[in-house]
């Protein structure tokens, strides 16, 4: 490892945001552990970065099994000696408005995204705090400031990812840093999820404009290459147009 590799873990790296963010990071020379539930994904991927001269570790990884995360951690720092960054981006967004009543895709929701950021959280904080350090990225939402109709659960899980991570910041050495993401809207495949018709009509015309993915991980890049002393706490990166 060179002086200024980072070993980088990212959760939910089979498509959108987490891919484009392993892409753009061993781009820059870091190795990149990748973690998702689609494996086929992931191995595509690794490819792409290998072929690209990068290096990565491939894991299958189910962020609402705590367990599983602290073993993605656990095997990374083993290999590696240490890890320097965990992005927890895993995250689902299945909107509908609260009188459809879709309980159980509220509760997937609560699942990935909240309960999965805390299982990252618990699984990289004894290894930063053994080291001395490292960084704490959470892919939250534009909706962590807003709330849309259709949105209520999930705009109240991307609240959650916001105050946890702030918490998370104010609570800990400033040796580890801590940064929130909040993309706009995004091409990713995140809309696909939404089963209620109403929400799947206006997502469509919410989503006219939209940014790559590599918009957010370039912000990501941007966070975690500055220097030790440099904190930067919260980025909100959508597209001009969104308003």
């Amino acid at each position: 490892m060179t002086a200024t590799e980072k070993i980088v873990l990212i959760t939910g790296a089979s498509s959108g945001i987490g891919q484009a963010t392993a892409l753009r990071l061993a781009g820059d020379g870091n190795h990149v552990v990748i973690g998702a539930r689609r494996t086929d994904r992931l191995d595509d991927l690794a490819t792409r970065i290998e072929e690209g001269g990068g290096t990565v570790d491939v894991h299958r990884l189910d962020v609402t099994d705590r367990e599983d995360v602290a073993a993605f951690a656990d095997t990374a720092a083993k290999r590696h000696g240490r890890i320097d960054v965990i992005v927890n981006n895993a995250g689902v967004m299945p909107l509908s408005r609260l009188d459809s009543l879709l309980v159980e895709e509220w509760d997937r929701m609560i699942d990935v995204n909240v309960r999965g950021l805390l299982h990252g959280i618990a699984a990289a904080l004894p290894h930063f705090q053994r080291q001395g350090g490292g960084h704490f990225v959470t892919v939250a939402s534009i909706g962590a400031h807003e709330v849309v109709p259709t949105g209520a659960v999930y705009c109240a899980t991307k609240y959650a990812a916001w105050a946890i991570t702030e918490g998370l910041r104010l609570e800990l050495d400033p040796s580890i840093r801590v940064t929130t993401v909040s993309p706009g809207v995004v091409e990713s495949e995140l809309a696909d999820t939404i089963t209620e018709a109403g929400a799947q009509e206006a997502m469509r015309t919410y989503r006219a404009d939209s940014i790559p993915p590599s918009a957010i991980a370039d912000a990501i890049a941007y966070a975690i290459g500055q220097p030790p002393e440099v904190d930067v706490n919260e980025l909100i990166i959508r597209p001009a147009r969104q308003r």
